[in-house]
């Protein structure tokens, strides 16, 4: 896969005062990676119900192996993004996939608890390096647009976290853990496409000036942007605990509330994530056109009459809901991304990384804490808490402007 080294001419739409253009063919193939990438670390949750049959884990230990790896997926990003955006390293991408092949074909040969643990922290170091690096290319492509290139690449992420648990059921759950291995047939792809996007980062760091005209023209001090990040943590916290009630247990509430099959829970789960792709995406493009502030606040804010109306209807309109509310809440992060990246110029990956860390880490502690809430009052008392959640986005009124007037 070859991604010219040449200025580009496709889709050649700079924003005023722009020199660098828009290159959809660089943003789609980072996306694809970003698609392979989270593919392959869904994978791990989907097949944790094999491994404790094999292994005799108990759930303390399996807790163990999402606590490995969302340490080594969340907090190692920041750290990363914010050496990268002092020191390039284009070639970081190809490295970090490496890691994450060597990772899930050790998944697929190990015969211990703690290797299990050590391929599971593999794939989080992988997932570490490639988020904040990714995120940076996606924005040097963008040509001024930011919110298109960082839902686009958004997107990606969330139709792989998609269809993993589906390949998953397909591929290892009937035949065993040894064919874990084909997973590593994608990463294998996914170095290729990140050896030529990594090929394309190198010849146009011109492009990336560290700090120079780098400068902040928002005029808030230290302290504002401070609290305007901390305002966007608690922000990332409501959004992701709630969709953390949804990616584990809402087939758990479908079967216990309504009595569904498994398969027709799955569907239903399928669908809300589909909602989750297409708000990802659209989210951004938008954000552009009428700013990221009304995004945000429209996005968390706006979804909670969905949400608290969700614990209370028939199956016919607990459908139709969770795909209004996955479409209205996913719009939020690309824009929430962008708005952080704008509040602290030049530092692009580390920005990315934190709140790629703080998804990742939200969405393993809002996990574990909703499951032993579920455990001691119900699957459904959950879903009644969790919908006062996104109340959480009257805070975005604190926010401040970020451009100059």
């Amino acid at each position: 896969m070859a991604l010219s080294n040449s200025q580009p001419s496709v889709a050649t739409a700079p924003a005023a005062g722009q020199t660098s253009p828009l290159v959809m063919r660089v943003i789609g193939a980072v996306a694809l990676a970003h698609l392979i990438n989270d593919l392959i670390q869904s994978v791990l949750p989907s097949i944790y119900p094999m491994l404790k049959a094999n292994y005799g884990l108990t759930f303390t230990q399996v807790g163990l192996i999402t606590l490995t790896f969302q340490l080594t997926a969340s907090l190692l990003q920041p750290w990363v993004g914010y050496y990268t955006d002092r020191h390039p390293k284009p070639y970081l991408l190809p490295c970090g996939m490496i890691c994450t092949l060597v990772g899930i074909l050790m998944m697929s040969q190990v015969g211990s608890f703690p290797l299990i643990l050590l391929a599971a922290g593999l794939i989080g170091i992988g997932s570490s390096t490639f988020h904040p690096e990714a995120s940076r290319v996606a924005r040097l492509a963008s040509g001024g647009r930011y919110g298109l290139a960082q839902s686009t690449f958004q997107v990606g992420g969330n139709a792989g976290s998609a269809f993993g648990p589906l390949l998953a059921a397909a591929i290892i759950i009937p035949f065993g853990q040894g064919n874990v291995a084909w997973f590593g047939l994608f990463a294998v792809f996914a170095l290729f496409v990140l050896y030529a996007i990594s090929r394309w980062y190198a010849h146009h760091l011109n492009l990336f000036k560290l700090k120079q005209g780098q400068a902040a023209t928002h005029g808030l001090s230290k302290g504002r942007v401070l609290s305007a990040l901390v305002v966007l943590g608690l922000l990332v916290f409501s959004k992701y605990f709630y969709m953390a009630s949804f990616t584990s247990y809402f087939t758990f509430y479908l079967i216990e509330k309504f009595d569904l099959s498994v398969a027709s829970s799955q569907l239903h789960l399928f669908l809300f994530l589909g909602a989750v792709a297409a708000g990802t995406f659209f989210g951004g493009p938008i954000g552009d056109k009428i700013g990221r502030k009304a995004v945000i606040w429209f996005s968390i804010l706006g979804v909670a009459p969905f949400t608290l109306l969700l614990p209370h209807v028939d199956l016919f309109w607990t459908s139709i809901l969770s795909v209004v509310i996955g479409f209205i809440l996913a719009s939020a992060f690309s824009a929430i991304v962008v708005y952080a990246q704008e509040l602290v110029p030049g530092n692009v990956g580390m920005i990315a990384g934190v709140f790629f860390g703080l998804m990742f880490g939200f969405g393993g502690i809002g996990a574990a804490l909703l499951g032993h809430l579920a455990d001691i009052h119900g699957i459904e008392y959950v879903y009644t808490l969790c919908s006062f959640l996104p109340l959480f986005g009257v805070l975005a009124i604190l926010l401040p402007r970020t451009k100059k007037a």
